[in-house]
């Protein structure tokens, strides 16, 4: 069984940074491939960055290139997402996943609460 914490959410103004994390209880987590999306208001659950288990390869949006940089600690059963230079089309609810890296980045279901990132112009 997976369960997932996102945190780190917060207000931060236009061109600022926020580092989310991401904790899985599972033993098993650095056996899985991780990836993180983000849902906005009157939209769909996009895909925003990805990282395979052993964290030798990464995968972003292209809206988030070179803004956001996705990392893993396996030890601390914790994957990460560095945000700069934000911008307000950034804001949604963030959550993490294990996903299937070689299959879309398909997420496999087992959502957390989300954390929020508002960014204010």
């Amino acid at each position: 069984q997976v369960q997932l914490v996102e945190s780190g959410g917060g207000l931060v103004q236009a061109g600022g940074s926020l580092r989310l994390s991401c904790t899985a209880s599972g033993r098993t987590f650095s056996t899985y491939a991780m990836g993180w999306f983000r849902q906005a208001p009157g939209k769909e659950r996009e895909f925003v960055a990805a990282i395979t288990w052993s964290g030798s390869s990464t995968s972003y949006e292209d809206s988030v290139k070179g803004r956001f940089t996705i990392s893993r600690d396996n030890a601390k059963n914790t994957v990460y997402l560095q945000m700069n230079s934000l911008k307000p089309e950034d804001t949604a609810v963030y959550y993490c996943d294990a996903i299937n890296y070689y299959r879309n980045y398909a997420p496999f279901g087992y959502w957390g609460q989300g954390t929020q990132v508002t960014v204010s112009s």
